[in-house]
């Protein structure tokens, strides 16, 4: 009798940033010969932070689960002297060419690639629709909708009998912008997974709605002007959705990046949950072209919509210092405050730079939790849904998230799960 060796397969996962941190997300997948990255970001400090190293010769492929710098800001390094082929959806890849040439724009002097190099980048995409497959040697690799921005997706890996899965930022609950995610995955060996808000949940959305468009109203009916600062990419159209989907009667302007990225998406309405709505919101909008624009927007009551999303930079920045000073007036915030930034301190202190001096801001200060991530009870739901019984990692999550969601895991649900530290390498 002949004894055979069975060969045990075996696919390595190197962790190479983003791990019990939001920022600088980057994942190698390894069999045998192939090796993939899973996206390769920036984390925002005093100077932009990368994952670490690997060396673009030993990279077949790198597959962008959506366009934010966290997820998406690195990749260039990758084009300097290579051309490493990029997968993901046509219109992440345009929304990531605004994004970094702006990041380049404004950190080139820290940055080790410049312009060139992003448009290198370019002629190396390749572009993706959501649930058709691409091989890349011995790998299947298949994009599912994240329901995070527009063109965002999730990463499913087969390869020969392992079925991985990378959540990316993903958000199961519908907007006026985007469907839920799509989970319908399958049996799974591995599941990597998101932990932004593993500690919180949102509020129910269309209550969440109601109230902003009434706080909205009440402001604007007062005769004062209500500046919104957003994220350029997806919250700022969403915001301006919420308002149309609810009849909105008054003046709505958007300002800055924004605009740009209205055109974008108008370009690529089939990455939309509902396309006739965004177009109508569009004809609703009032796009601001200059200072003069600006000046003409404050002088009525009506909505301002602008980057930045937590007033570092951007035309909020100069609107804030104006809408500021009156007690009418309000600023409304609808994103995620990093500690720092202009944004948190005026939400935690109500104060902010006012004609080049920190002071007390009249207006009515507020947040409005329009995340595009799941809340904790979506991600609970998310992994005990999941078919198969697969070794769970936790990652992109801040201060103890990450922890204490796979302990909630290992405890509730029963499956295998750790949040890696960076530069873990571990076997599927």
């Amino acid at each position: 009798m002949i004894e055979r060796k069975v060969k045990r397969i075996t696919v390595k996962l190197k962790f190479l940033g983003g791990c019990n941190e939001i920022g600088r997300i980057a994942i190698a997948v390894k069999k045998d010969d192939t090796q993939i990255l899973l996206d390769y970001g920036v984390l925002f400090n005093d100077q932009p932070g990368f994952p670490m190293h690997i060396p673009p010769r030993d990279v077949d492929a790198i597959f962008l689960t959506h366009a934010h710098l966290d997820h998406s800001g690195g990749i260039p390094l990758f084009h300097i002297t290579s051309s490493v082929p990029v997968y993901g959806t046509k219109l992440t890849f345009e929304l990531s060419e605004l994004l970094i040439a702006d990041f380049i724009k404004l950190s080139g002097y820290y940055l080790p690639f410049e312009y060139l190099d992003l448009r290198s980048m370019m002629k190396s995409c390749v572009f993706m629709e959501f649930d058709k497959p691409v091989t890349v040697k011995d790998m299947k690799v298949t994009l599912l909708d994240s329901g995070h921005i527009p063109g965002g997706g999730q990463v499913l890996i087969e390869t020969d009998k392992k079925r991985i899965l990378y959540t990316g930022d993903f958000n199961t609950i519908d907007t006026e912008l985007l469907k839920g995610a799509d989970t319908d995955y399958g049996e799974l060996d591995c599941l990597i997974i998101e932990s932004t808000y593993a500690n919180e949940d949102h509020p129910e959305r269309r209550s969440l709605e109601k109230t902003f468009v009434e706080s909205v109203e009440e402001v604007v009916e007062d005769g004062g002007t209500v500046l919104i600062p957003a994220f350029s990419v997806g919250r700022a159209q969403e915001i301006a959705c919420v308002l149309r989907t609810y009849n909105f009667k008054y003046p709505v302007y958007m300002d800055g990046m924004a605009r740009k990225v209205n055109l974008i998406f108008l370009n690529n309405l089939s990455g939309l949950r509902d396309p006739m709505l965004f177009k109508d919101t569009m004809h609703m909008v009032r796009e601001v072209g200059g200072w003069k624009d600006r000046r003409e927007a404050m002088r009525k009551p009506g909505v301002i919509i602008t980057p930045a999303g937590m007033l570092k930079g951007g035309p909020a920045a100069y609107y804030v210092q104006h809408i500021g000073k009156k007690k009418n007036n309000a600023v409304f915030l609808v994103g995620f405050q990093v500690p720092g930034t202009p944004g948190r301190e005026l939400l935690d202190k109500g104060r902010c730079v006012i004609d080049g001096k920190v002071r007390k801001v009249k207006a009515r200060v507020e947040k409005f939790d329009f995340s595009s991530h799941c809340g904790a009870k979506e991600l609970k739901e998310t992994v005990k849904s999941v078919e198969g019984n697969p070794k769970v990692f936790v990652i992109h999550g801040a201060d103890t998230n990450c922890v204490d969601f796979a302990e909630w895991i290992r405890n509730e649900v029963g499956l295998d799960a750790e949040a890696p530290e960076t530069g873990d390498i571990v076997s599927i």
